[in-house]
């Protein structure tokens, strides 16, 4: 355990913002998820729907910092093309 108050402060932030980003990137699976598991069972209403809610909340994450902007323009791309190919 750190002795100086600053390194104890840091160490605190650092765990907030640990679990602060666990979150967000469970919320964002379960949204890419959601748009895998429209797809698989040939619904392509929801799939596009499951699609804009996934869309969003990766450019959160994306704006939030959690994940780096080519990483989230690469797999919306992708789920992009997957539920375009349905219709």
């Amino acid at each position: 355990m750190a002795n100086i108050k600053s390194a104890k402060k840091r160490i605190l932030v650092s765990q907030v913002r640990a679990e602060r980003n666990k979150a967000i990137k469970s919320g964002v699976k379960t949204a890419i998820k959601k748009v895998y598991a429209a797809v698989d069972a040939n619904d392509q209403a929801a799939a596009k729907e499951a699609l804009v809610n996934a869309t969003s909340a990766m450019d959160k994450a994306c704006a939030k910092g959690v994940y780096h902007k080519n990483t989230v323009a690469r797999k919306i791309s992708r789920m992009s093309a997957t539920v375009n190919k349905m219709a």
